[in-house]
């Protein structure tokens, strides 16, 4: 049976972790939350093979990732932005985003960062899954606001299990209980 074009798939798609910097989540309300978040989903794409990209906003002033959260993933690739868009920015040529029909996002800030790279990756005729449980803002109401704003421009919104099932697409296989086991209990 083949795959719905609706559902993630590990073969189309592509990890998006926008700057989810040391600097910046303090800040973050429910910045663990979403740091587990992302780190559960670094988890499965690297036993899965997919491609992880990690931007970084103005690196000089916000710090560089979380180290909790680039430790989590395999073959990271980092990129410095100075645009609140990773798209406009134009950082993501040439990276795994830049090939992937599907890209799965997580990060922060949802209403500024994670919004723009939203909206510039749908006009770029990318099919985007925002992971809600993975990105945050320092208040809760503008999550909320860029999680509405992003679903009516044509994102999905999903949660990390909803991903990671997607991507496994089928019980009972090796990868599946590893998977399972390691990031979904």
């Amino acid at each position: 049976m083949k795959h719905s074009t609706l559902l993630v798939d590990a073969q189309r798609s592509a990890l998006l972790m926008v700057d989810l910097q040391a600097g910046l989540l303090p800040v973050i309300e429910g910045a663990e939350s979403v740091v587990a978040a992302a780190r559960k989903l670094l988890g499965a794409a690297g036993e899965l093979d997919i491609p992880c990209v990690f931007s970084e906003q103005y690196p000089d002033g916000l710090g560089h990732t979380e180290p909790k959260v680039i430790e989590a993933a395999r073959h990271p690739r980092v990129v410095g932005k100075m645009h609140f868009s990773c798209v406009a920015d134009g950082c993501l040529e040439g990276t795994a985003i830049d090939s992937a029909n599907q890209v799965v996002v997580c990060g922060t800030e949802a209403h500024v960062c994670v919004l723009q790279t939203v909206l510039d990756l749908i006009v770029a005729g990318k099919q985007v899954f925002v992971v809600a449980d993975a990105v945050g803002s320092r208040v809760e109401a503008n999550r909320q606001l860029a999680l509405t704003r992003m679903q009516q421009a044509g994102a999905q919104i999903v949660s990390v299990e909803m991903v990671i099932f997607e991507w496994l697409h089928v019980a009972g296989t090796d990868r599946f209980r590893q998977v399972h086991k390691a990031f979904l209990r």
